[in-house]
This record gives C-alpha cells, structure tokens and sequence, in this order.
C-alpha cells in the first residue's frame, strides 16, 4: 500500500529526504514518471539528492505492478505531475494519504501562483479536482509533516482556478 503520495515536481530534495522520509517510515523514496523513469541521466542523479534513502524510479505502470508485488511494504511515493498521481489513483491501487507539495512553474504554460510555492494551470486545477473525487472530495497540501494540512481545493478556488 502507498502510505503517502506525494505530487512535487522537484522530485528528491531536502524535505523529501530528510522530513518526510523520517514522518512516514518507508524504506525508500518512489519517484513515478514515465519520463523520468525512461532518462538514465535523471535514475543516475535522483539517488545522489536522496541523502543516503534508497530511490526507485518508475513508469506509473511499474509502480502498479511493484505495489502488487510488494503489498505489505510501506511506500512513499512521489510523482512529478498532478497527472501521474491520478493515473495511479485510477489504476486503484490503495493509497493512505494523497498531498500536493510543491509545483513550480512550467514554462510555456498558462500557470497561476495558487501558493507561494505551487504553480497550477486550468487544466491541473481539473486534475486535482479529479484527484479530488477519486478520494472522497478531498486534497490536501502540506509542505512538510509538522505544518497544518490546508484545503487544496479550496485554494484552487481562491485562486480563480
């Protein structure tokens, strides 16, 4: 089962590798993107961020099948977009806890600052109120584990998103 997932796309940085990892007690750090996952260069390098935690990298359908195979493992997992997380929602893998943490801009796109350090488009506002459904009408963003879960689609609204 995914204990925490996690939607950041800077991946593996210091908060991911030292609080969250210490908050939730899994044995490793699952970065999920198909596109991450395909780059040598990125599975090279995430694991040098991670301060010592063991990195996986996967495609989301590798992930499927690794939560098949590992059930009683205690995953954390972080996905680089809004969309990855959803795929894995959809494929209905179990997941105890969905948190938006950081995104930040995309260049090229149409994005609105929704937080001091979270990026959203009109078309990820639809993911996350996606993502949203998928988990009884709730998202909530943290950026670490001490500080006060705040209603994600609630800033989605406040931002005009």
């Amino acid at each position: 089962m995914i204990t925490h997932l996690r939607i950041d796309n800077r991946l593996i940085h210091g908060q991911v590798a030292v609080v969250w990892m210490n908050s939730i007690g899994a044995k490793a750090i699952i970065v999920v993107n198909d596109d991450v996952a395909a780059d040598p260069i990125q599975k090279m390098a995430l694991p040098l961020a991670a301060r010592g935690n063991k990195v996986l990298v996967f495609s989301v359908d590798e992930l499927i099948q690794y939560t098949k195979d590992n059930p009683d493992e205690t995953l954390f997992v972080i996905c680089k977009f809004p969309s990855d997380a959803l795929r894995v929602l959809e494929s209905g893998v179990e997941v105890a806890h969905v948190n938006v943490g950081n995104a930040a801009p995309v260049g090229g796109t149409k994005y609105k600052m929704v937080t001091k350090s979270i990026a959203a488009t009109v078309e990820d506002a639809e993911i996350y109120r996606k993502i949203a459904e998928l988990r009884g009408g709730k998202l909530t963003s943290r950026m670490i584990p001490t500080n006060e879960e705040v209603d994600f689609l609630k800033v989605l609204s406040n931002a005009g998103l």
